[in-house]
């Protein structure tokens, strides 16, 4: 089944953009998903293509209609009714791998890209759209943000990253960043990959990873270590276990 990607658009030239290339665009070419932009301008009322106003309240910049927003969206419903939609802001839910994850799953995503000062509110009482967010940061536009998520999405088809444990260990798939990687050479300006990576004991080489992965997690990402401490032992596969004794 294709993983089918809409994107709601004033910008419809960026895609597929750099999904057009690597793991992404073979996947694309192999017709494991498909990219179909949407020009919001096609949905406005006059001869201009308008498509956004000045804000109601006054303030700078313009915002997105609702009006051209909920034409564009019910198209995009018709064209696929199964697939969440979900509008790139900052003012949305953090994206989460777990959240990535069950998209890739599905039939595929309808992705709305907000421009100026966003969007008018109401379109998200008006039509089930998800808020979501790639950081906190502000970009010029949702478009950068649905290309992380689609590429996100995309690495975890079946077929796309070859074997099908390729990303189980990564960060944030079992709620940890992920462990450091080593390579050759052995040694480079002085640094010595750790002796247990090279000892071959593969038992050993699992517990130092995870130690290290939590060690890194605790330092760097206090906030997902608490969340970790908090939660149920999870597999990559979503499989939950036990809820954790070790309080350390």
């Amino acid at each position: 089944m294709t993983f089918a990607a809409q994107i709601l658009t004033l910008y419809p030239e960026m895609f597929p953009g750099p999904l057009g290339i690597s793991l992404a665009g073979r996947a694309l070419e192999e017709g494991k998903w498909s990219c179909g932009p949407i020009q919001m301008r096609d949905f406005a009322t006059d001869k201009h293509g308008s498509v956004d106003d000045t804000p109601a309240g006054g303030g700078a910049g313009m915002v997105l209609r609702p009006d051209i927003l909920a034409s564009a969206v019910d198209h995009a419903l018709e064209q696929q009714p199964g697939a969440p939609i979900l509008a790139m802001t900052p003012r949305g839910k953090p994206l989460t791998q777990a959240r990535v994850r069950e998209i890739a799953s599905g039939p595929g995503v309808t992705i709305l890209c907000g421009r100026f000062e966003g969007f008018d509110e109401r379109i998200f009482d008006a039509r089930p759209i998800e808020q979501v967010s790639i950081g906190d940061y502000i970009l010029s536009g949702g478009e950068m943000g649905a290309l992380v998520l689609l590429d996100a999405c995309i690495r975890l088809l079946p077929g796309v990253m070859g074997a099908s444990s390729s990303g189980d260990d990564e960060s944030f798939e079992t709620g940890l960043l992920e462990y450091p990687q080593f390579t050759r050479p052995q040694k480079w300006e002085g640094r010595i990959i750790p002796e247990i990576l090279r000892s071959g004991d593969h038992a050993k080489i699992a517990a130092w990873r995870k130690q290290r992965a939590e060690e890194d997690t605790r330092l760097r990402r206090p906030d997902l270590w608490e969340h970790h401490r908090d939660a149920p032992d999870q597999s990559p596969s979503g499989t939950q276990g036990q809820k954790k004794e070790d309080r350390t």
